[in-house]
């Protein structure tokens, strides 16, 4: 947000027609401009001038007539003072210092005279000559600073799969002839990982998993294959917590897919079976209904966000260096029904898991944790972070139709960007609008017509997790 670029003329806009006019020498065309961005940016462009283009100009004589009528009387004047019989060609660039005033002041008048034709004359041969437009030169309009676009987020929506006998496109397909003739798939030996699954053990094992703090990493003595029945665990691993030695299955997700609450069920089932501590829940995206489910389950349950770059495959190798798998805590959200019927929305916190100690430790704001502390003198600041080292924003989309993701309400809960913005636009910025976006209450809305709304909360690496709450 405190970036600063520059803006650019749109071809379809009154400012960008008027550049195109001083370009090519054209009025502008009466228009009714819509500022469409796909009709591009006035461009700077390179001429070929050849020599046909210069013989086919007729602009050049209409110049060379017309300067020609004001030019020569001034070359007869220069004449009559200085007693000579010059031509055109033959008037020389300095005034003879010996020239008398009225001598000097014609030849510096027939010189600007000369001058200025020769600048229309090529400003002519300029627009009638061929014209390649240069792309990635588009004009900057001056004294237009652009800061950012609109907020986008980009992520891995909660599809919905339809069943094998539901999906319509597919039944036709089977109609047709396609694929009926095609070899069955061999069957996956479970013990046998995926080349996907292959990627993510190499860097499970090489990096183990964080919670975004340093030192706080949960690190594996080993981690191999296993048998699993149903894939859903293929591995299983061993690390210390509070010097104890601990078992944990992993579950990979799907490689393009959000992890869903009945694949975390059947997941939980099987390492309960297999008697393991925790089970890590390795996935890209998780649906909202998976971060309300972490508390009932019987055993330790961490979802591990992978990072993107995993999708490099055997091209990212794994030295255990970046933040590929990060366990997000869970964030504690409170909503707040008005007495006016507008609802508001607060943050109060994180719970931030330490995979090295087992242990639960709250994100609060700083006047929360404050209050906590003087409430209760057994309680120490260690048990305690400030939320703006584990939250960065957080987005409210206050009408969530259960399919797509709308920001309709973006909060940044840590450093304000006013400073950095003010630096990058030099100028004064409206403080009290920044400060009512770096909060951890939301403006008052009201009541969805769906029924739901979505928060979605994002720490320092990009790691994202979302809570769907029925109003």
């Amino acid at each position: 947000m405190g970036a600063r670029y520059e803006y650019y003329y749109l071809r379809d806009s009154k400012e960008g027609a008027t550049e195109e006019a001083k370009l090519t020498g054209k009025p502008i065309a009466e228009a009714t401009f819509g500022k469409d961005l796909r009709q591009g940016f006035v461009y700077r462009r390179a001429y070929w001038n050849t020599s046909g283009s210069v013989a086919n100009d007729a602009g050049i004589d209409e110049i060379w007539s017309r300067y020609e009528a004001q030019m020569e009387p001034v070359r007869s004047s220069l004449n009559v003072a200085t007693g000579n019989s010059f031509s055109e060609w033959q008037i020389p660039r300095e005034a003879d210092a010996k020239w008398p005033a009225a001598a000097r002041e014609a030849h510096a008048g027939w010189w600007r005279l000369r001058r200025e034709r020769q600048a229309e004359m090529d400003a002519s041969i300029a627009r009638n000559a061929d014209v390649e437009y240069l792309y990635d030169q588009p004009i900057p309009a001056k004294g237009v600073v652009r800061v950012a676009g609109p907020f986008t987020v980009e992520s891995l929506s909660p599809h919905r799969v339809l069943p094998l006998g539901e999906d319509p496109y597919l039944a036709q397909m089977l109609e047709a002839g396609d694929g009926a003739d095609a070899e069955p798939e061999p069957k996956q030996d479970a013990a046998q990982p995926t080349d996907f699954a292959a990627v993510v053990y190499e860097n499970l094992l090489a990096s183990g998993v964080q919670n975004t703090k340093k030192g706080e990493t949960l690190k594996f003595d080993w981690l191999k294959p296993r048998v699993s029945r149903s894939g859903l665990v293929p591995f299983e691993g061993q690390y210390l917590e509070r010097g104890e030695v601990r078992r944990a299955g992993i579950c990979i997700g799907p490689e393009y897919d959000t992890v869903g609450y009945d694949l975390v069920q059947r997941a939980v089932k099987e390492a309960r079976n297999a008697f393991f501590d925790a089970l890590i829940i390795c996935g890209f995206a998780f649906a909202p209904e998976v971060d309300d489910t972490r508390l009932d389950f019987p055993i330790t349950v961490l979802k591990a966000r992978m990072n993107q770059d995993l999708r490099m495959g055997d091209k990212l190798k794994a030295t255990g260096a970046g933040n590929l798998f990060v366990v997000f805590g869970e964030p504690d959200i409170k909503l707040h029904q008005r007495d006016d019927g507008m609802v508001q929305v607060e943050i109060r916190g994180m719970d931030i898991f330490d995979p090295t100690t087992g242990q639960v430790r709250s994100s609060r704001p700083v006047s929360d944790i404050n209050a906590a502390l003087a409430a209760d003198p057994e309680l120490t600041a260690d048990q305690f972070s400030d939320i703006r080292n584990d939250v960065a924003a957080w987005f409210i989309d206050d009408d969530y139709d259960e399919e797509s993701f709308f920001v309709r309400q973006a909060y940044f809960v840590g450093n304000s960007p006013y400073e950095g913005l003010k630096r990058a636009l030099k100028a004064e910025i409206d403080e009290t609008a920044w400060e009512e976006m770096n909060s951890t209450i939301s403006r008052p809305f009201s009541k969805p017509e769906s029924g739901r709304i979505c928060v979605k909360v994002i720490n320092h690496f990009g790691d994202e997790v979302q809570k769907v709450f029925v109003v």
